[in-house]
């Protein structure tokens, strides 16, 4: 796919990893997906940028073992205005975890808990325009928003990120909508009734590998686990594992 030269307002235009074993981060994601680490950046807290061949493709931040959630990954929504979308997104029942902040030039970030408890973030782009390749291999393949409470999840994002809804499927085996900007769909949110007891709503990264049984037995390998198995869809072969520290992705098969 061709190089994304700036963010699509409205659109997940990056992603990063919260972890308390950075080092054993790099090795697994390295060995999964073929990623490399820039050299954390110190003036903003160690931050670490990965790469997929030359490209930055998602970061990750470190943490000392007593956070108050868990090891996962953050989807971040592009905007134009960090402060007003944030304001927005609280006014429709988020609550701000992260006020919005300046990281030199690069840009303004936010964190927000959506009314379901699930974080995101916010990004509004200055020399940093997020992910630079997405739909293959290496790359993130899509976002998805897992929701105990579906129709409250449409509501409250398309109100805070100002983007509309399109129905994929309605029935009761299976509803999803999708967020889309400028007539694409860039996100999902999927009724997920499967969530076991005290599994809140979540946002889920799917990431691209040449082959994804092989991926799963390398997570497994390097101390991962498999939550759901392989398996064959119409968007290409998935499954969902779980890193060594607990954060949660899911792998498709792109074309080789």
């Amino acid at each position: 796919m061709a190089r994304i030269e700036s963010a699509t307002i409205g659109a997940p235009c990056w992603f990063d990893l919260f972890t308390r074993d950075p080092a054993r981060a790099e090795e697994f994601y390295g060995a999964v997906l073929g990623w490399t680490a820039d050299p954390a950046i110190t003036e903003f807290g160690g931050y670490v940028n990965f790469r997929s061949g030359d490209t930055i493709v998602a970061g990750m931040l470190s943490h000392d073992g007593t956070a108050d959630h868990p090891d996962g990954w953050t989807v971040y929504f592009a905007t134009t205005d960090a402060k007003a979308t944030a304001d927005t997104a609280v006014a429709a029942g988020a609550t701000v975890a992260d006020e919005p902040m300046q990281v030199g030039d690069l840009g303004t970030f936010a964190v927000l808990v959506d009314p379901a408890g699930a974080p995101f973030g916010l990004w509004q782009p200055g020399a940093h325009q997020g992910f630079g390749v997405a739909a293959e291999a290496g790359a993130p393949l899509w976002f998805e928003y897992h929701a105990r409470e579906y129709a409250p999840a449409v509501g409250f994002y398309t109100a805070a990120l100002g983007v509309e809804a399109s129905v994929m499927s309605d029935t009761p085996e299976f509803r999803y909508s999708q967020l889309v900007v400028d007539g694409e769909p860039r996100a999902g949110i999927f009724d997920a009734t499967y969530l076991p007891e005290g599994v809140p709503s979540n946002w889920q990264v799917y990431l691209g590998v040449p082959d994804t049984d092989a991926a799963v037995d390398t997570v497994v390998r390097l101390g991962g686990r498999v939550i759901h198995a392989a398996e064959d869809t119409p968007f290409g072969r998935i499954a969902t594992v779980v890193d060594p520290t607990g954060a949660v992705f899911r792998l498709g098969s792109v074309p080789g």
